[in-house]
């Protein structure tokens, strides 16, 4: 999928988690809410780091093209020396390592461990890198006829308010993981599941998604999890804008109600 419907989708997802949560007895308050939907909003488009034309790629200038031709090198290497028989033979890192619930599982938990240890200012990086691409993703019109260091300011001023907001807030900084050395220790979940919603969602398309590897299935080991074929659609397709778009938008919706007023 494109940028904008991974992202969406990604908010919608935390939103959803928030009002199951609530249901569970372990109400968000709303600045983890809103936190957690923007870094799950934006690391729905972290996986694309493997893509040079993806936006997370451009979103952050040389260092961020920089690094996706880190990332996309590292990707290729891992296929080709963990490719089985069955597994076509591929000139590219793009949806492979990156596109995988083992990778997720270690960004969220290298998150978790950063936020854990640096606390307030590390959560404030965390959350000035989500931010911005939240801010690409989600408002990707303005972003595209703005420049790159409004972007940027945007991110920033978002991420402080936020930060200062959680904060201040012993329950929200705290959620989930209540003892005072656990604080923020949630940081890490809404990066696992915006990566693996984007994974889902590219499961959707003509390609599939890889994410079960390093999990081997019959030949293969890069097997391209998918929806059945004529189900399938192309990216940035009718489909995405018309159909799925407005059903992640509603799911939102429905998510943040259920989190705010159970809550």
């Amino acid at each position: 999928m494109m940028g904008p419907a991974h992202s969406i989708s990604g908010a919608a997802a935390w939103l959803s988690l928030g009002a199951i949560s609530a249901g569970l007895g372990h109400p968000m308050p709303w600045p983890t809410i809103v936190v957690g939907a923007l870094i799950c909003a934006g690391a729905a488009l972290a996986p694309d780091l493997d893509h040079k034309a993806a936006t997370i790629s451009r979103a952050f200038g040389p260092i961020s093209r920089g690094l996706c031709e880190i990332i996309d090198k590292l990707s290729f290497a891992a296929y080709k020396r963990t490719r089985k028989p069955g597994d076509p033979v591929r000139q590219g890192g793009h949806r492979t390592l990156t596109h995988t619930w083992l990778w997720a599982v270690l960004m969220g938990a290298a998150a978790s461990g950063v936020a854990l240890v640096g606390g307030r200012w590390a959560v404030l990086v965390i959350l000035f890198v989500h931010a911005v691409l939240a801010v690409e993703g989600l408002l990707w019109r303005q972003a595209r006829v703005s420049s790159d260091v409004l972007v940027w300011l945007l991110g920033a001023t978002s991420a402080w308010v936020l930060a200062d907001a959680l904060d201040s807030t012993a329950s929200g900084k705290g959620w989930l993981f209540t003892q005072p050395d656990q604080q923020y220790l949630w940081i890490g979940i809404p990066i696992v599941l915006g990566s693996i919603v984007h994974c889902l969602g590219d499961a959707l398309t003509m390609s599939g998604c890889p994410v079960l590897w390093p999990i081997p299935i019959g030949r293969r080991r890069w097997y391209p999890i998918g929806t059945p074929k004529p189900m399938r659609f192309r990216a940035g397709s009718k489909v995405e804008v018309k159909v799925l778009t407005p059903i992640f938008f509603a799911i939102g919706g429905v998510g943040a109600a259920g989190a705010l007023l159970f809550g």
